[in-house]
């Protein structure tokens, strides 16, 4: 896991064990589920194939964050809050100071919108991005710092 300074809330490597296996909806997207290998965590994705192709048995890394800063948002030396300097993370004309998308080939922003407890010690985290959908089933131990209402990103890399 991440460490307490890191906006990094979740993060492992997963292997897809199916994509599109309710069949395929729309021309772009595809919805891929997925096993992660340190956390025994199951995902389920949708995503944009275009941008981020996938095929079955392909591992990949995810991470979850509350913020693409490197630093989590942290109060500076100067006093400045951390959340502030986080607008200009990433600017489209490239001029903002580089963040953890530098690091992922596929980046999504979105919220979290529900979490379930199911049995025992498994929870399951529910994000939307835009309609694009996410959602993460394990150890409760693993969600820990997934909060309810929170903003999130998702960043993918192969």
């Amino acid at each position: 896991m991440a460490s307490t300074s890191s906006s990094i809330v979740f993060d492992d490597i997963f292997t897809t064990d199916a994509i599109d296996k309710d069949g395929k909806k729309f021309d772009r997207v595809s919805r891929l589920y997925a096993r992660s290998k340190n956390y025994d965590m199951d995902l389920t994705l949708d995503y944009n194939i275009e941008l981020f192709p996938l095929a079955n048995g392909d591992s990949f890394a995810m991470a979850l964050a509350s913020s693409l800063s490197r630093d989590g948002g942290a109060p500076t030396a100067d006093g400045e809050d951390g959340e502030d300097k986080d607008r200009d993370v990433w600017r489209p004309d490239g001029k903002g100071r580089r963040g953890l998308e530098e690091d992922y080939d596929y980046v999504m922003y979105g919220k979290v919108y529900k979490f379930d407890t199911g049995s025992s010690d498994v929870v399951t985290a529910y994000a939307s991005f835009g309609g694009l959908l996410l959602s993460i089933t394990g150890s409760y131990r693993h969600l820990t710092n997934v909060v309810l209402g929170d903003p999130v990103y998702v960043l993918l890399r192969k």
